[in-house]
């Protein structure tokens, strides 16, 4: 049995006669007012008996409101991808969202060269064909700074700008049948759409396999390809003993094993006969989505790769599905790649407690994620629930004069730090705008205003919390003041975090300064700069970031200096000394508002970042960690290597005020690396493990037992194991770092041996 878990699209493929344009656009009308799902419509712009097919989908597209619309398949060879990839996003943004890409290689070579499209060979048009869907990609990606190049065999792009974004990840669909075309549909696109008239029997189990192995190879999930399937000789009107001919119920009957069986999940019906489409979408659709469910054991397009119970009615609407237009956005973490079965969005209270309790009734796992980044990975999975909090992200000023500001989970610090601004208030929370209140605000929050400020949990003055039970509370030092304790710190899990109350600091320009410095002697460098730090006053924050040797350039340091204040000559004073740390290659400083240095990015979260990383805690940089550092650093196996500046204010707070207990180290240190490199830098981390004294967290990807007292220690984790067996006895909070493992016992009893 092969169910890739899709919820099912139900459209039509429509001929785009030239003859009657108001008939093929009404074909398209009659298709959304069917209550079916897509439109799409084949594309030969050498055929003078058809209209232009662009053109029609951007009419299309503006005539309906709800419908996908798609080529099926447009001919690449006649449609140059950048100008294509434009045209791309620009329909989906003005059609919000409605637009997929459905394209092919170009088969028929003559017509195609005729109009001006070249003669290439099959491979040399699978070629170009691979190397469109990477422009496609590129110029959909609107974040990356800088110029877009390419240069491939048979596209060059000396140097565009990148976008615009589309509304939403747009999906590529192929038309495609023979080994390359299927391994390309494996390897690099999100469809296949093939013409069962074209197919003989056994293709779809061989084609099928050929995109599996292709999609494994390439380090894909399999589920993520969705199966799609035109159908051009269908009929109510014929009741031969053939496919699909006779009465809905027989369609159905006919549909479901190819859903099930060959894990199609979208059918496209041609023939542009009215009654066909009208009774597909009010007869069929409805029968064949019921049908589906009930093998797969859930309601209507509400299912996932695992078998769930029904979504309850008031999270229908917050909730995203594998094969949904949203699935794309919300499936991955920044760093980390995830193919969850249902996201669940919540916009209050209410919502997280309804989510909670559905995914507690299933056997299946479940992340919480807060507004975005998610560097360790925790807040996504595969085949399970996320309830992912982006909706709850409201920030306000509760009191002024107090500095009390109520934040919300899935706000994102850019967003807060912007929303403090004009009352000249900020909130020191890590170094990056993009990332989500919750996870930092319940795990530590080493940011720019460390040293001045201390970490952002040691300002939190109240949580409002739905705990496993379902049970809301509003915790602070009188009211539970252990789960309190807990929060700060514990990183999520105790429950779900729907708000935090904090103070603020008085502060609206900080001295924003980079040094990027030669690091040839990078042990040399980095203890310069640690020392530097030690002597530096409270209002210097700073963080060290170490890049490996490239393209015949030394390693590089890139020091980020922030001065909590905007005193010109006090700064300037306390920031100059760094310019001796090591040979500078650049420097600039600059008088900014705080708000600018994290201004939120909204990148998309797609798992392209380093999804290995180590974590661990210094109280000193001394010869045996910079030594340990500078190996990390020139094996080039190790691709980042940052230092973050803790000490000052951070260690002010007694080491038992909070659950985060690392309060003598003045040192954060992080190693991350890609999949293919991380044995290697796992044997070079374990150079410095020795030197180290505690571990941050978030940055973590190792959440094994023996990691536990690296993260807490020992006093601290025994009382975080009492409050968990009475807050979660069932564990249901288990992604950071499974508290109630059952090795944790035995660690604690031999380290107190």
């Amino acid at each position: 049995m092969t169910d890739y878990g899709h919820d099912l699209v139900l459209g039509t493929f429509i001929t785009p006669s030239v003859s009657d344009p108001d008939g093929v656009v009404g074909l398209a009308e009659l298709t959304e007012a069917a209550g079916l799902d897509a439109a799409t419509f084949q594309d030969h712009p050498y055929n003078v008996g058809l209209l232009d097919t662009w053109t029609l989908l951007s009419w299309v597209a503006a005539r309906t409101k709800r419908i996908l619309v798609s080529g099926n398949v447009l001919n690449l060879p006649l449609r140059p991808p950048a100008v294509l990839a434009r045209a791309a996003a620009s329909l989906d943004l003005l059609s919000h969202g409605r637009f997929e890409l459905g394209i092919g290689a170009g088969g028929f070579v003559d017509p195609v060269h005729g109009m001006g499209g070249g003669r290439k060979s099959a491979g040399e048009r699978i070629e170009a064909l691979s190397e469109a869907i990477e422009i496609f990609r590129g110029v959909w990606d609107a974040e990356t700074r800088g110029a877009f190049r390419f240069n491939g065999e048979h596209y060059q792009l000396p140097g565009m700008k990148h976008g615009p974004k589309p509304a939403h990840d747009i999906s590529i669909w192929l038309g495609a049948y023979k080994p390359k075309m299927l391994k390309l549909t494996g390897s690099k696109a999100d469809g296949w759409l093939p013409t069962l008239e074209y197919l003989r029997e056994g293709d779809i189990a061989s084609a099928n396999a050929m995109i599996d192995e292709a999609a494994a190879a390439a380090g894909r999930d399999p589920r993520q390809i969705r199966r799609l399937l035109n159908i051009m000789q269908a009929s109510f009107d014929d009741h031969s003993d053939t496919f699909l001919r006779g009465r809905p119920e027989d369609w159905v009957d006919e549909l479901l094993p190819l859903v099930m069986e060959h894990g199609f999940s979208a059918f496209f019906i041609g023939g542009d006969n009215p009654r066909t489409i009208q009774t597909f979408g009010e007869e069929v659709a409805p029968a064949l989505r019921a049908a589906v469910a009930k093998e797969r054991g859930t309601e209507p397009n509400k299912t996932g790769p695992n078998k769930m119970d029904a979504i309850p009615r008031e999270l229908q609407a917050k909730s995203v599905r594998p094969g949904d237009p949203a699935y794309e956005q919300v499936r991955h973490s920044y760093s980390h790649k995830g193919a969850p079965g249902l996201v669940i969005q919540p916009e209050n209270v209410h919502d997280v407690r309804e989510a909670l309790a559905y995914a507690r009734r299933q056997q299946v796992p479940l992340a919480v994620r807060s507004g975005g980044h998610g560097l360790s990975g925790r807040s996504t999975n595969d085949g399970g629930i996320v309830i992912d909090l982006r909706r709850m992200n409201k920030v306000e000023v509760l009191d002024r004069a107090a500095r009390r500001v109520r934040v919300e989970p899935g706000a994102r610090w850019g967003n807060v730090a912007q929303a403090l601004a004009p009352h000249g208030l900020a909130i020191s929370s890590g170094d990056y705008g993009d990332v989500g209140v919750g996870g930092l605000a319940t795990t530590a929050g080493l940011g720019y205003l460390a040293r001045s400020y201390g970490l952002t949990i040691d300002h939190v003055l109240a949580a409002e919390i739905v705990l496993a039970d379902g049970t809301f509370q509003r915790v602070d030092q009188h009211n539970d003041p252990d789960l309190f304790w807990a929060v700060r710190g514990a990183g999520g899990n105790f429950g779900i975090v729907t708000a935090f109350e904090i103070e603020a600091t008085e502060l609206a320009n900080v001295v924003h300064a980079v040094l990027v410095v030669d690091a040839t002697d990078t042990a040399d460098v980095v203890q310069r700069w640690g020392k530097l730090v030690e002597d530096a006053p409270r209002e210097v924050t700073s963080f060290l970031s170490l890049l490996p040797a490239r393209r015949g350039q030394p390693p590089v340091a890139q020091a980020t200096l922030i001065y909590a204040g905007d005193e010109v000559e006090a700064a300037q004073q306390a920031l100059s000394p760094f310019l001796t740390m090591g040979p500078i290659l650049a420097e600039e400083a600059q008088v900014v508002p705080y708000a600018a240095v994290v201004y939120p990015a909204g990148n998309a979260h797609r798992g392209q970042g380093l999804s290995d990383s180590h974590s661990g805690l210094v109280d000193h940089i001394t010869p045996e960690v910079a030594a340990a550092v500078e190996k990390m650093i020139k094996s080039s196996d190790v691709l980042v290597v940052q230092f973050r500046s803790a000490g000052g204010a951070v260690n002010d707070m007694p080491s038992d005020a909070t659950a985060y207990a690392h309060r003598t180290q003045n040192f954060s240190l992080i190693a991350a690396t890609s999949p293919s490199r991380k044995q290697r830098m796992d044997e070079l981390w374990a150079q410095v493990y020795p030197h180290l004294d505690g571990m941050y967290l978030s940055f973590e990807t190792d959440t094994s037992p023996e990691r536990l007292l690296d993260a807490f220690p020992h006093e601290t984790l025994c009382r975080l194991r009492e409050l968990k067996a009475k807050y979660d006895p069932d564990g249901v909070f288990d992604r950071n770092f499974d508290l109630t493992a059952a090795d944790a016992l035995s660690l604690l009893e031999s380290r107190r041996v």
